[in-house]
């Protein structure tokens, strides 16, 4: 990236993450008024520099949602989102907020475009790091979610699943839980099998929450 294009970018960022900064409610409402405002200004940029604005956002800023939101409604860069651009993003990727920006917005998204391959993401749930392992669980779910584009994917959702199914980190838990759940509109009869079949080693979350999906509906119908 040339000299210019990177003090530019910096410049911007700087301002978008000062325009956060000062919002009197610092909220996901809130933000995105900022963000769809950086989208109408940033329409006609090239995508690497809107990727380069997104990188400074995350790296010196800690911003997620507002970056990660640019490069989604960006077409230019959206289709610049492969595998090496997400894990350089993840780079500083602690906490789940952080991890469900980057997958729900990008790499979920990106995978389901062909961009990120089945292997990349089987690679994260592999990982030493509870924050990869979770991302390659709510990646999933981008396979998923009919109002987003999300055909249903069971082969691709349950092969990941299957690696972490032992798995009882919190907030891996808690992904893989929200994965299964997502699948049961598509084939309720795999997910009750795969229920069935890792049953001694499932957390007892997973069992009850998706168990739940599957008789009512909902993740939790007593708080309903």
């Amino acid at each position: 990236m040339a000299q210019g294009a990177w003090s530019e970018a910096h410049a911007l960022a700087a301002q978008i993450a000062g325009e956060i900064n000062a919002l009197p409610l610092d909220n996901t409402p809130s933000q995105r008024v900022v963000r769809r405002k950086y989208s109408r200004l940033l329409r006609d940029a090239p995508g690497e520099f809107v990727l380069d604005v997104a990188r400074e956002l995350i790296y010196r800023y800690d911003r997620w949602m507002v970056p990660c939101e640019l490069v989604r409604h960006h077409p230019q860069a959206f289709q610049q989102v492969d595998a090496q651009v997400i894990e350089d993003m993840g780079q500083r990727m602690h906490g789940w907020g952080r991890v469900d920006c980057l997958t729900r917005t990008l790499a979920g998204p990106a995978w389901l475009q062909g961009q990120i391959h089945d292997e990349r993401v089987q690679q994260w749930a592999r990982s030493d790091s509870p924050w990869w392992r979770r991302a390659a669980l709510v990646s999933t779910v981008a396979w998923n979610v009919r109002s987003r584009g999300g055909p249903g994917d069971v082969p691709r959702t349950l092969a990941v699943c299957r690696m972490l199914v032992g798995d009882h980190e919190d907030t891996v838990v808690k992904a893989l839980s929200w994965a299964l759940r997502e699948l049961v509109v598509h084939d309720p009869r795999a997910v009750r099998d795969f229920l069935r079949d890792h049953s001694e080693v499932l957390a007892a979350r997973v069992k009850r929450e998706v168990t739940n999906k599957l008789e009512t509906g909902l993740k939790n119908p007593r708080s309903a």
